[in-house]
């Protein structure tokens, strides 16, 4: 999928809605544990409940690698599903990958060409020839982290290096790696106070904003500081989305968690003359 074709759904739904796809066992209505395959079946009714307000989907790999052979058979027919039922969503691995060159080149083929997923999230820490691989795939997306929502993320990421914090310093040199025209950037929610800066860096970069709802991020916070003419933001949910209940009703309920995200991604895109 190319940016035009995301920024064309985004103004066409009026959202910038991204859910995150995070089944957990403990946690999906108990009820379909007697599926053959339970987190497939919450997921997809996950979607099907909330893919006229989502422009994205991002399960979180983890999330299925737990679950071993099962869990990645279970991400292969949810990943299916959306790109066969749902061609027009943007779809995200929520992979943090990033390994010396010939590993990445294969965890982007897997992402990439085996699971058919339009981006994957990519931990710089490595540098260059750990992320190169990844946007070789010039149809496909890659997206950096840059400034996380956790409490961590202050250990490093936040420290200044020759003057400069280092995430400042992540963001200005990835703009000089090969098709960075592909990259896309993790900000956290919790983090909106920065996105001001992060914008005089990559000012039309999309950003995958994380940390709305139940990490505590202000949507209102991150558009006033981030969101560019044509949005520029994917802005995710996922424990506030997919377990707005664990009853039978856990797909009516998401939708109306995501419907009421929605709303308001649209006043504030209305606002701005979007």
């Amino acid at each position: 999928m190319t940016t035009e074709q995301l920024v064309k759904q985004i103004k066409s739904k009026k959202s910038f809605l991204c859910v995150g796809l995070d089944a957990d066992l403990t946690k999906i209505p108990q009820h379909l544990l007697n599926a053959e395959d339970p987190v497939f079946e919450f997921n997809k009714a996950i979607v099907d409940a909330t893919h006229h307000v989502a422009v994205s989907y991002k399960p979180n790999i983890a999330f299925f690698e737990a679950y071993g052979i099962e869990g990645w058979k279970s991400l292969k027919k949810t990943i299916d599903y959306i790109n066969e039922k749902y061609p027009e969503i943007f779809t995200i691995a929520d992979a943090k990958r990033g390994d010396i060159g010939n590993t990445s080149k294969m965890y982007a083929k897997a992402f990439f060409e085996d699971l058919d997923f339009d981006s994957i999230t990519v931990a710089p820490y490595m540098g260059k020839d750990s992320v190169e691989p990844f946007l070789g795939f010039e149809e496909k997306h890659t997206i950096l982290l840059a400034l996380t929502s956790n409490e961590g993320a202050f250990d490093f990421q936040t420290k200044t290096v020759d003057g400069k914090e280092l995430y400042k310093q992540v963001l200005e040199i990835s703009k000089t790696w090969v098709n960075s025209q592909n990259l896309m950037y993790v900000v956290g929610a919790t983090k909106a106070e920065y996105l001001a800066d992060i914008r005089s860096i990559v000012p039309d970069s999309f950003l995958l904003v994380p940390g709305v709802g139940a990490q505590g991020g202000s949507l209102l916070e991150v558009c006033k500081y981030g969101m560019t003419g044509n949005v520029g933001l994917l802005v995710n949910s996922s424990r506030g989305i997919i377990y707005a209940s664990n009853e039978s009703d856990f797909a009516e309920a998401a939708k109306a968690e995501a419907e009421r995200l929605q709303k308001q991604m649209q006043d504030i895109m209305i606002d701005a003359g979007i």
